[in-house]
């Protein structure tokens, strides 16, 4: 997975911060959907690499609990973790004891559930 990540970081758009994310999300059927951030010079439309994978998954078919794992990649030598818009996107979708796979091109990663990335989530139960 991470040759196909820092090959997808080639395709991120970030003329503004430099900073190249790709993400794929990997579904429970095995089918993988590529996401890379997309900036724009209105900053608040930019959209993160993470959310651009998951909703690909969405617009072919794929519901709440289709997912099964989601890999991230930042181009430097940190390993970044998904911004808590994302956070809640990700809560949305994945089972609470999902994989998300965090890392650098250098081989180093963080594997961690989406119930410790976004411990207090809010919900659909938040809405009851």
């Amino acid at each position: 997975m991470r040759e196909k990540l820092v090959s997808l970081l080639e395709n991120s758009y970030s003329p503004y911060s430099h900073f190249r994310v790709a993400a794929i999300a990997v579904m429970k059927d095995g089918r993988e959907f590529y996401g890379v951030n997309v900036e724009n010079a209105s900053y608040g439309a930019t959209i993160c690499a993470e959310r651009s994978a998951i909703l690909s998954a969405v617009s072919a078919g794929y519901k709440r609990g289709d997912f099964k794992e989601l890999y991230v990649m930042c181009d430097n030598d940190k390993i970044g973790m998904p911004c808590f818009i994302c956070r809640m996107v990700i809560t949305e979708f994945f089972d609470k004891k999902a994989s998300i796979i965090c890392m650098n091109p250098k081989g180093d990663e963080e594997i961690h559930t989406v119930e410790e990335l976004c411990p207090y989530p809010f919900s659909d139960e938040d809405l009851k």
